[in-house]
């Protein structure tokens, strides 16, 4: 059976197909869920469009996964390979942000979705917790088959103009329940109502659809109201997060759960759950209760727990996590956006701050554009619920329209809702913005509600102001930076350049990385490139300061050892706590020779025009900065029209656990291979070679060229190449 949600643009036959292989992977391997992960045209996200052996309410913090979130589909999307875990502490590890939220037994592949070179998406198959530590070779053959299956099934269709794109929630594979009841069937009824104690079933969403007479009796309740209700809403003292646990627990690891429970006022019961792929068959049984770890106190009858209960904990818990991963503004609104409304059950939710006087609208889901552009820019000044929750600091909460047509009398009806909570983003006991959370179906909003949506509003109102600070020095020490490098190279005749600068993908994403050309004379130049250490304002203004000393030595004729000796100078009387890196060159147009030093820097490349390249050897001076008084040795080098001589720093070659030696004869190597003509895209390629950046990466490519060659300007690659 089919329970699907949303619109797509397939035909009902495509996503036939799709379910197909899906329902068989999973079958021929073994696993417990299935997940097909689809990537519409244009984006970089992942959207989770069929789902099988889970329910969408426990999946749904990651119905949404972006490129580069620290998830397994992500990884295997991203980087074209199969993700394997093999347990808990393997993703607690490697993922602890879903590891947090799903701390139960079970194994995870997750492999991309391709058709030739197309990337389309990801698939993920769970398996219990039971399973080996590792993926069989026919395990590993199936889901590879699969996934290009599934490839060529989404290319066909939008080849044919009908693209598989994913709906508003995924497409939910449910297994069909079999035959209407026969002889088998009720022989087998009369066998379970004659065990001892009760027993029920639930299906994968936690439903009962199956419960005996002496079941009902001992949990309190007739049949008829267990029927197709959830327990913790239907039974009020199984209204506990624990209990919804040991539900999640059995349907992730497919292992048997086993836990006794208080119901009120003395009476105990043991619950033993048994899951598979169609659901959960519960045994319940009198028990005693024995203090041990298993046990759940129950709530009286009547009593009303705190709304979010096991799977708002889980999704608070989630936002929370992913809120500490945040660093802009843009990712606090994305991630608050994708956990808030599967976590409060809200159909629309939209979040804005306070700018200029102005409530601007920074992220929404469930509203359409031409309403939010409506609300967008209001002044804060206006007679609205946001606007004055914002002012005043003070939550508003709707039942119907009535009431807040009551509180504010000039307002129209347009989002079709039924229920809305308006609610101050505070943080440092300012309000910072609003966010507004509207439901489909009328809402009591009781005190337990209120107190857990103000915490989840302050949750998200600290994240924000912190991202906005950070944005705020971040684009400061950017400017800072920006104005301390050359924005375009000179135009030298007789000398072809490039440079390449790409912050560092930490911090701030600045640092002491710089580079120089400066012109000498009508046939000499000299390149500098130099490492400040450090990620923040300090570095990049004494990147500043050193970038200007080794300039003016420059322009003033100094050698490149007497250029470095006053540098270093300088630093060692500014007192400065960071030291600096530093290659210079003074290039000879006419002689066709450079002369080099070095403080403390890797070694130049030299690509000769034969096309071969290595290291140049060049004395290495200590860094600047330590001791006032050290001379920095020269060496002359061959620098003929058709060379190029390669200026770097260290971010460009190190990578952890590898030896940079072996890094730089790597990056010496496709210096030999580019193709010296272009010297743009030689600077392109090397970068390209940069481990994942923790560093900054400065690059300043220099080639002389024949007297009958001309000049041309060169500009600056600032950002990524």
């Amino acid at each position: 059976m089919l329970s699907h949600a949303g619109s797509a643009c397939a035909d009902e036959a495509v996503f036939r197909r799709l379910d197909d292989v899906l329902e068989r992977v999973v079958r021929e391997t073994g696993a417990s869920v299935g997940g097909l992960y689809l990537r519409p045209p244009h984006e970089r996200v992942l959207w989770l469009t069929l789902l099988t052996g889970m329910p969408v309410e426990i999946a749904s913090p990651w119905t949404r996964v972006a490129e580069h979130d620290p998830m397994p589909v992500a990884d295997a999307v991203r980087e074209r390979r199969l993700v394997w875990i093999s347990g808990p502490e393997e993703m607690a590890r490697r993922y602890p942000r879903p590891a947090l939220v799903l701390p139960y037994e079970f194994s995870l592949a997750a492999a991309p979705v391709t058709s030739g070179s197309v990337l389309h998406g990801g698939l993920v198959l769970m398996w219990p917790g039971s399973h080996p530590p590792r993926l069989s070779r026919h395990e590993s053959r199936r889901l590879r088959a699969a996934c290009r299956e599934l490839g060529r099934i989404v290319r066909h269709a939008a080849v044919r103009g009908r693209p598989v794109l994913p709906g508003a929630r995924p497409r939910m594979l449910v297994p069909d329940p079999g035959r209407d009841a026969g002889p088998e069937e009720r022989a087998a009824l009369g066998f379970v109502n004659r065990l001892p104690g009760g027993a029920c079933a639930l299906d994968l969403s936690g439903r009962i659809t199956f419960v005996t007479p002496a079941a009902a009796e001992l949990l309190g309740a007739a049949a008829a109201d267990l029927l197709g209700g959830l327990p913790w809403e239907v039974l009020p003292w199984m209204d506990v997060p624990e209990v919804e646990d040991r539900y999640r627990s059995a349907v992730i690891s497919r292992q048997p759960v086993r836990f006794t429970a208080l119901r009120p006022p003395d009476r105990w019961l043991s619950f033993e759950l048994y899951p598979d792929r169609s659901g959960i068959s519960v045994r319940v049984t009198p028990a005693a209760g024995t203090g041990l770890e298993g046990e759940v106190r129950g709530g009286r009858p009547g009593e009303s727990a705190v709304p979010s209960r096991s799977a708002v904990l889980y999704h608070l818990m989630h936002l929370a996590v992913t809120l500490t991963e945040t660093v802009g503004v843009g990712d606090v609104v994305e991630q608050a956006v994708d956990q808030l409304m599967p976590a409060l059950g809200a159909e629309a939710l939209a979040l804005m701050t306070a700018e200029e006087g102005r409530l601007r609208i920074h992220g929404y889901r469930g509203y359409s554009a031409e309403l939010m552009a409506r609300f967008d820019n209001v002044p804060l000044s206006s007679t609205t619920p946001a606007a004055n929750v914002l002012n005043t600091g003070v939550p508003s909460f709707f039942t119907s329209f009535a009431d807040l047509r009551r509180a504010y009398p000039a307002a129209v009806y347009q989002d079709g809702m039924a229920s809305w909570a308006f609610l101050p983003l505070m943080a440092s006991g300012r309000a910072v913005g609003s966010l507004v959370l509207a439901y489909a179906r009328p809402r009591n909003f009781a005190a337990g509600e209120r107190a857990v949506l103000m915490s989840l509003a302050g949750l998200v109102a600290q994240s924000l102001d912190r991202a906005r600070l950070f944005e705020s020095k971040r684009d400061l020490a950017h400017r800072l930076q920006a104005g301390l490098l050359p924005h375009v190279l000179p135009d030298l005749p007789g000398l072809r350049v490039a440079a390449r600068y790409l912050p560092a993908g930490r911090g701030m994403g600045i640092g002491g990385d710089f580079y120089d050309l400066i012109r000498i004379g009508p046939a000499a130049a000299a390149a500098a490139i130099g490492d400040v250490q450090g990620h923040d304002v300090e570095a990049a203004a004494l990147m500043g300061q050193v970038r200007t000393a080794v300039h003016a030595h420059a322009t003033a004729g100094a050698s490149p050892s007497e250029v470095l000796t006053c540098t270093n100078r300088l630093l060692t009387d500014l007192d400065s706590d960071l030291f600096a890196s530093c290659v210079y060159a003074r290039i000879d147009l006419a002689g066709h020779r450079v002369r080099l030093a070095s403080a403390g820097h890797p070694p130049p490349l030299l690509r000769r025009p034969d096309g071969r390249a290595e290291a140049v050897r060049v004395p290495p001076g200590l860094l600047l900065g330590i001791e006032p008084d050290v001379e920095y040795p020269a060496v002359d080098v061959d620098l003929p029209p058709g060379a190029v001589l390669a200026l770097y720093t260290d971010g460009l070659v190190e990578r952890p656990g590898v030896d940079i030696e072996r890094s730089t004869e790597v990056l010496a190597g496709e210096l030999a291979r580019a193709d010296p003509g272009d010297l743009d895209a030689v600077a392109s390629a090397l970068v390209r070679t940069a481990p994942t950046r923790g560093d900054d990466v400065a690059l300043l490519l220099v080639s002389p060229q024949a007297a009958e060659g001309g000049a041309r300007a060169a500009p600056c690659g600032w950002g990524a190449s």
